[in-house]
């Protein structure tokens, strides 16, 4: 056993003096060449069907101190994208391309998990980069203010919850300021790509505000230290588009007398 052994040995290291048989193998690029954005743009990428992706009044460089720009590409271009395209892939095949992406939402279900994971990915996305601005020192509307002020004690009492939840949260999911049926405002969270407004959420309601905590929203920046993701998060939401969406649902939705 050991000659057969060494007599291979020899064999290879013969086969190895003959240079028709070498294989030449490309050297990677360094890995910093990798975390520079390709793209500067979220306006270079578009959807494949009717669910288009939002059009926001910033570039992927827009939140250096928050989130970096490669982070922001690959998060819009390639997640949020993806989703898009699969959703429009899936609702052609089952004839569904007339209902919009909140009638999906409430019918979706784990039988179909392909058509569920990819309209929550597409619906929560959609929200959380709507949700994102470049204008800093942006604060509530006084409308929501006295809604966090009713709910939640205090604007200050709500910030610290949110972040309460977002890092105490296992695994991959979204937490959520949602306003309830009851006119409420409530901070859940959801596992995966659902999102309160499914039919078999445990809190629902319509969200006003999401913050992703997928791997994929921070770690190039952050690493596993997603509190200081949470941080800067609060650095660049779009208060102005979360008042709107709050004072769109009172309006539809006014509390009871």
């Amino acid at each position: 056993m050991r000659f057969f052994i060494t007599a291979l040995t020899f064999l290879s290291l013969l086969g190895c003096k003959d240079n028709s048989n070498l294989v030449r193998v490309a050297i990677p690029e360094p890995e910093s060449a990798t975390l520079e954005a390709t793209s500067s743009s979220p306006k270079d990428f578009k959807a494949e069907g009717k669910f288009q992706l939002i059009e926001v009044p910033y570039d992927f460089n827009a939140f250096e101190n928050a989130i970096d720009a490669r982070t922001m590409e690959i998060h819009f271009s390639k997640h949020y994208l993806g989703f898009a395209n699969k959703l429009n892939t899936i609702v052609a095949a089952q004839k569904k391309e007339n209902l919009s992406i909140t009638q999906l939402l409430a019918i979706v279900d784990d039988i179909d998990s392909d058509l569920k994971n990819n309209a929550g990915g597409y619906y929560n996305h959609h929200l959380f980069f709507e949700g994102l601005s470049k204008d800093r020192n942006q604060k509530p509307s006084e409308e929501l203010m006295q809604a966090f002020t009713t709910d939640f004690g205090s604007y200050d009492n709500f910030e610290v919850e949110f972040k309460k939840s977002s890092n105490t949260f296992f695994g991959s999911g979204w937490v959520w300021l949602i306003v309830t049926p009851e006119g409420k405002l409530v901070i859940t969270t959801t596992q995966n790509q659902n999102n309160p407004l499914m039919f078999d959420a445990a809190v629902k309601g319509k969200p006003i505000l999401g913050l992703d905590l997928w791997e994929h929203a921070y770690y190039l920046k952050y690493q596993n230290n997603r509190k200081k993701y949470v941080d800067a998060f609060f650095d660049i939401i779009n208060w102005k588009k979360i008042s709107e969406r709050y004072s769109k649902i009172k309006s539809i939705n006014p509390p009871p007398m």
